[in-house]
């Protein structure tokens, strides 16, 4: 076999055997994917629940991923795998955006979508990352600076004038992903230290009232809050109870809510954006 066909045969054998070590791209089942288990379940929550509300009042969508590593691939190259596929913000709107952090890297970037591009421009985004989200990194506050980021990221884009959101149908303004995730975290995991200091009964009490709480913050429905808190009660009552008592936070590592019903909207990518590092 001539050297010329050898050379381009191990060419094309160590292209296939690159694309087949890439990172996979994780299904989008929340808006914040956490695969190192560096937030909290709460912090997750917390996340979660700021980044739906401005879903619900701009239509616009961020999405949050923590990975190990983008390697063999640059994070730029990562991360547009990762809207490509996620879609993230409204078709022919385009109002999606993507902080990404690959931890053992030391690297993170916000990718933004077509809409998006004129307010979270390059330039933006750039100091976004060197001036708020960088240093809280460098400090071991991964939750900080992902919170500070996305807080930004919210300021910049919640002044542009997009399309209003889709008005609640059936649902009535019902987050209903969030409020089952929020809901998990309560029951099972804050219930599980009350249950452990209060007892089952006041234990279960405690959380049908937080429950109710964040319930009506979350939708339009009294009644449908007072029904959630009722709910968070019995299921807390009798948590433990058959093995429900296992579950903890380590039951949700990996960063999402499973199953979840959150999905893009259709948005559209281009590359632009900025990345950084720690």
């Amino acid at each position: 076999m001539p050297r010329a066909l050898i050379a381009i045969c191990f060419l094309l054998l160590s292209s296939l055997a690159g694309a087949q070590s890439l990172q996979a791209v994780p299904a989008l089942s929340a808006r914040v994917i956490d695969q190192t288990a560096t937030l909290s379940a709460d912090q997750r929550a917390r996340l979660e629940t700021k980044l739906s509300a401005f879903e619900r009042q701009k239509g616009a969508q961020i999405a949050v991923l923590i990975v190990a590593s983008a390697a063999p691939e640059s994070i730029e190259q990562y991360a547009l795998r990762v809207v490509e596929a996620w879609k993230l913000g409204r078709k022919g709107v385009d109002d999606g955006a993507l902080l990404l952090v690959a931890k053992n890297d030391r690297k993170l970037r916000i990718e933004v979508g077509y809409g998006f591009e004129g307010a979270l421009n390059d330039a933006t985004a750039k100091r976004t990352i060197s001036e708020t989200i960088a240093p809280r990194f460098k400090e071991g506050d991964f939750y900080g600076g992902v919170d500070a980021g996305v807080e930004a990221i919210i300021k910049v884009v919640g002044g542009e004038n997009l399309p209003p959101p889709k008005a609640a149908s059936a649902g009535d303004g019902v987050d209903f992903e969030t409020l089952i995730f929020v809901g998990f975290i309560l029951i099972f995991v804050v219930g599980g230290v009350l249950r452990a200091i209060l007892g089952r009964f006041l234990a279960a009490g405690a959380i049908g009232v937080v429950g109710g709480i964040v319930a009506s913050l979350l939708v339009s429905s009294l009644l449908l809050a007072i029904l959630a808190g009722i709910v968070a009660f019995v299921v807390s009552l009798f948590a433990g109870v058959s093995g429900l008592g296992g579950w903890s936070s380590g039951g949700m590592r990996g960063g999402s809510f499973g199953g979840g019903g959150f999905s893009g909207g259709g948005g559209s990518f281009g590359g632009g954006g900025a990345s950084g590092g720690w």
